[in-house]
């Protein structure tokens, strides 16, 4: 997911991350079969802003390079 361009939409795959870092992220509610929309990055690309279940968050592009995404396209 890090590497999605702003305005990219699809659906969590996989998460494959530290165990305290997905518990939390989980807790969330960005769990597998969740619907994400990039919405913002920052210049140098960190962070990056995505909306999931009606509201927007913000994630270090390096905490988001496990979340695998299957995009539409």
């Amino acid at each position: 997911m890090s590497e999605c361009r702003v305005g990219t939409k699809g659906r969590v795959t996989d998460m494959q991350m530290k165990a305290s870092y997905r518990n939390r992220v989980l807790d969330l509610g960005l769990t597998p079969g969740t619907e994400i929309e990039v919405v913002r990055k920052a210049l140098l690309g960190d962070p990056i802003v995505i909306r999931f279940r009606g509201y927007q968050m913000g994630f270090r592009r390096s905490d988001v390079k496990g979340i695998q995404i299957e995009t539409g396209n």
